[in-house]
């Protein structure tokens, strides 16, 4: 654990030295840019809310350059089809679903849900169908959404979803967030994780003090606790309700408690005195694009239900408002930084929380390098030589600096 106040310059929350803090984020070329910095593949990763792959419809998905084509069958599974057909490249999620599976809007073409060729309507006698059809990528449906694995196929058996029980949870209602913020998904990952700029929200939260209490950081974690102190100002009413004030309830402290285990993000806040929390957030940064400068949000806020019935379902459009309005705030904070660095070409930021650089070295070292040519093929994994020769994707990470 570090405190705030008594974090030796160049120390990790653990105490390891990484030298002075100019070097690991003011001077170019000493460590990976971390805004060049891809997100691993090998994780699973939604790509869509449930309910909008409808059945027998298709959906357009996208993963860092690479476009999938969902679709949910008549028998009501999703399959998840690298997005080209493999006759003239059309996008597959133009077809048509026929019971489990997709047909190709041009030539008719037809795929099992393994990315196999079925048929192919005018195939002439005596000549023997593709040996290859297209990529299917492992997929799963949970907590409202559907998740894909883009990395190595191999590791989607051993490599588990996160386990939010509170989801299922009769005592909670969980409200779903998907949004697309343009800027790359390391912004994301700071914003939520320094506490320090409430500033920003002082007209949705009223004046907050935040008081770092401590962090811990890992390999791939990072965790910090906060004390929110209320100090005055107008606050939105869904802020209240949402914190388990209730309405006039009393402005007391509540402690926030934010983690980066990655490549996900968590947040819970525990009113002061009380044992559990009054809400939870999961939240995944998705990269949509081959630069991963656009990055989409999927978000679950599992809120505890108050001892009155029907009292939340009476709040939810006030806390849904209360929500949106923070997000909007965040959103343009951190598209602001994107295009700064888009501007300037590199990474300017002058950082000095210690908690911000050591979340910065864990996104960095548990990354990959970002690959602008594996959108050539609309899958990475099968670009080129590998695709003929069967090799398995993203073999490797990155460890830089």
């Amino acid at each position: 654990m570090a405190e705030e106040q008594s974090a030796p310059q160049g120390t990790t929350a653990s105490g390891a030295t990484n030298g002075s803090f100019p070097a690991r984020d003011q001077e170019f070329g000493a460590v990976t840019d971390l805004r060049r910095t891809g997100i691993d593949p090998n994780f699973w990763y939604p790509v869509a809310v449930s309910k909008s792959v409808r059945k027998n419809k298709t959906f357009a998905a996208t993963f860092a350059g690479e476009r999938i084509a969902l679709y949910r069958g008549a028998s009501g599974k999703v399959y998840a089809l690298e997005d080209r057909c493999a006759h003239r490249q059309v996008p597959l999620s133009m077809g048509v679903v026929e019971g489990e599976a997709l047909r190709c809007c041009y030539h008719a073409w037809a795929y099992r849900g393994n990315g196999r060729i079925s048929q192919i309507p005018y195939l002439p006698k005596g000549v023997d169908r593709p040996p290859r059809g297209v990529r299917a990528y492992p997929i799963r449906e949970a907590y409202g959404l559907v998740f894909v694995f883009p990395g190595d196929p191999e590791k989607a058996a051993t490599t588990t979803l996160p386990e939010l029980p509170e989801f299922a949870s009769a005592g909670h209602r969980t409200m779903t967030f998907s949004r697309t913020v343009q800027c790359h998904y390391t912004f994301m990952h700071e914003n939520l994780l320094d506490m320090n700029h409430q500033f920003l929200h002082r007209g949705v939260l009223g004046r907050i003090q935040p008081q770092l209490l401590g962090f811990d950081t890992g390999p791939r974690s990072v965790e910090a606790r906060y004390l929110f102190v209320p100090a005055g100002g107008k606050k939105d009413r869904g802020a209240g309700l949402l914190s388990a004030e209730g309405i006039g309830g009393a402005n007391s402290p509540d402690v926030v408690t934010i983690r980066t285990e990655y490549p996900y993000q968590t947040l819970q806040t525990v009113p002061q005195n009380a044992e559990l929390p009054a809400f939870s957030l999961w939240v995944a940064y998705v990269p949509t694009d081959v630069e991963q400068r656009i990055t989409h949000v999927y978000g679950l806020l599992m809120i505890a239900k108050p001892p009155i019935p029907g009292a939340l379902h009476a709040a939810w459009p006030l806390i849904r408002r209360f929500t949106e309005r923070v997000f909007a705030q965040d959103r343009m904070a951190v598209e602001a930084e994107q295009r700064a660095w888009d501007e300037q070409g590199a990474d300017w930021n002058q950082e000095v929380f210690p908690l911000i650089r050591d979340v910065r070295d864990v996104l960095r070292t548990n990354g990959v390098p970002i690959r602008p040519e594996s959108a050539l093929c609309g899958a990475a994994a099968f670009c080129g030589n590998a695709m003929l020769n069967g090799a398995a994707p993203h073999a490797g990470r990155s460890h830089a600096g």
